[in-house]
C-alpha cells in the first residue's frame, strides 16, 4: 500500500511539473543551456510513520432483534436517525405474545387453586403427602413460565441500548422475522467512533497499543484529527494476509457518520527517528513503484546527468531516498522534466 501512495504522488508531482508550460522542442533544434533551478539533497530526521486508508465507525455496533418471532407492528426510525437511550425503536404484533402472557397467568392461577385444595384435603387426610407435592411442583412450573412469557413479551420491543446512530434498517413492517434476527443495526456513538484499517504484517509488527496517529478525512478538508492505536490484530486476515489495526478518533465537535473514508498516519514510537536523504517531490521526474528517476547536477561540465534512484515514503512535500543519492548532491527541482541526460544547464536563483 506504501509504495501504491507514493507511486501515485509522485505521478501528481510529475503532472504538476509539466503543467503551465508553453514551449514546444524542436527534436532538430541544437540545445541552449536549460535554465534550472536545484537544491542540494538533505540528510534529515525522519518520524518512523506508518500510512495506512481505512473506515470510520462506531466503536460498538450491535445487531438488535426481537427475542420470539412473529409479524412487525412497526419500525419507528430510518438508517441515521439518531435516536437516545430507551427509545422504542421497533414491535412486534401483540396478540400472540400478549396471549401467551395470559395463558400462562390462568394456568399459575389454576396451580394455585389446585395445590390450595390438595393441602386443605391434606389437613384432612383425605389426600397424600405426595399430591400435595405433585401439585407444588406443577405450581412452581406454571410460575416460571409465566416469567418466561413476561420476558419474551418484553423483548417483543427493541428499545435503543444507549445514545447512537441507526445505522441500517433491516425489516419492514408487517414483515415475519424470526426469534434472533437481526432488525436494526445500531452504532452506539457515546462509546467513540474508530477507524479500522489492515496493514501487511511488515508494518503490523510495528505498531503497537498507544501509537498516535494523525487522520484526516475528504469530508473535512483541511483539517487532521487526533487518533490513538486501541486494538491490533494478532492473526491475519485469511484472504488478504493483512492485519486490523483500530483506531480511536476523537471528532473534536465535527459530525462523523460511518463510512468515511479516512487516511492515518501511525506514528511508530518503537521507529523513533532515522536519519533519511530527502529530496523535493519535484524533483522527481519519473516513477515507477519504488523505482524513481532524478537529474543531478554535474558542475564540472555544466549538465544534468539522468540519475535512477529508489524511493521510500513520502515526508510532506519531501520523499525519502533510500539509494542512488548521496547527500549533498544537487537535484533539479525547476526545470526537471524537460531535461535528457547530459543536457546543458544553467542553475538560475530565486526571484525573491
Amino acid at each position: 500500500m506504501r509504495r501504491l501512495l507514493v507511486a501515485t504522488a509522485l505521478s501528481a508531482a510529475l503532472l504538476l511539473g509539466a503543467c503551465g508550460r508553453e514551449v514546444e522542442h524542436d527534436a532538430g533544434a541544437t540545445r541552449e543551456a536549460a535554465p534550472v533551478r536545484t537544491v542540494p539533497a538533505e540528510r534529515v530526521d525522519v518520524d518512523a510513520v506508518v500510512r495506512a486508508v481505512g473506515i470510520l465507525a462506531p466503536r460498538d455496533e450491535v445487531r438488535l432483534s426481537f427475542k420470539v418471532g412473529g409479524i412487525v407492528e412497526n419500525v419507528n426510525v430510518e438508517a441515521g436517525d439518531r435516536v437516545r437511550a430507551g427509545q422504542v425503536l421497533a414491535a412486534l404484533k401483540g396478540t400472540e405474545v400478549n396471549a401467551a402472557v395470559t395463558q400462562a397467568a390462568e394456568a399459575v392461577e389454576k396451580g394455585r387453586r389446585d395445590l390450595d385444595r390438595a393441602r386443605q384435603l391434606r389437613a384432612d387426610e383425605v389426600a397424600t403427602l405426595e399430591q400435595v407435592e405433585d401439585l407444588t411442583t406443577a405450581y412452581n412450573v406454571a410460575l416460571s413460565n409465566l416469567q418466561a412469557a413476561r420476558f419474551n413479551a418484553r423483548f417483543a420491543t427493541i428499545v435503543a441500548p444507549s445514545d447512537g446512530v441507526v445505522l441500517q434498517r433491516l425489516a419492514l413492517a408487517d414483515e415475519l422475522v424470526a426469534g434472533g434476527q437481526p432488525v436494526l443495526l445500531f452504532g452506539a456513538t457515546g462509546e467513540g467512533w474508530v477507524v479500522r484499517t489492515a496493514l501487511a504484517d511488515r508494518d503490523a509488527v510495528r505498531v503497537d497499543l498507544g501509537d498516535t496517529a494523525r487522520v484526516s478525512f475528504d469530508a473535512f478538508p483541511g483539517r487532521d484529527f487526533d487518533g490513538r492505536v486501541t486494538r491490533v490484530g494478532s492473526a491475519a486476515d485469511p484472504q488478504t494476509g493483512t492485519f486490523e489495526i483500530e483506531v480511536e478518533v476523537e471528532p473534536a465537535g465535527a459530525r462523523f457518520v460511518r463510512g468515511l473514508v479516512a487516511k492515518v498516519e501511525l506514528a511508530i514510537r518503537s521507529g523513533g527517528q532515522s536519519t533519511q536523504t530527502v529530496v523535493p517531490l519535484t524533483a522527481i521526474v519519473e516513477a515507477n513503484g519504488p523505482a524513481g528517476v532524478v537529474y543531478v547536477l554535474d558542475p564540472g561540465e555544466g549538465v544534468a546527468r539522468r540519475r535512477e534512484i529508489t524511493v521510500g515514503p513520502i515526508v510532506g512535500e519531501r520523499v525519502v531516498v533510500v539509494a542512488g543519492l548521496e547527500p549533498g548532491e544537487q537535484v533539479v527541482t525547476d526545470g526537471a522534466v524537460w531535461l535528457s541526460d547530459g543536457h546543458a544547464v544553467r542553475v538560475v536563483a530565486d526571484a525573491r
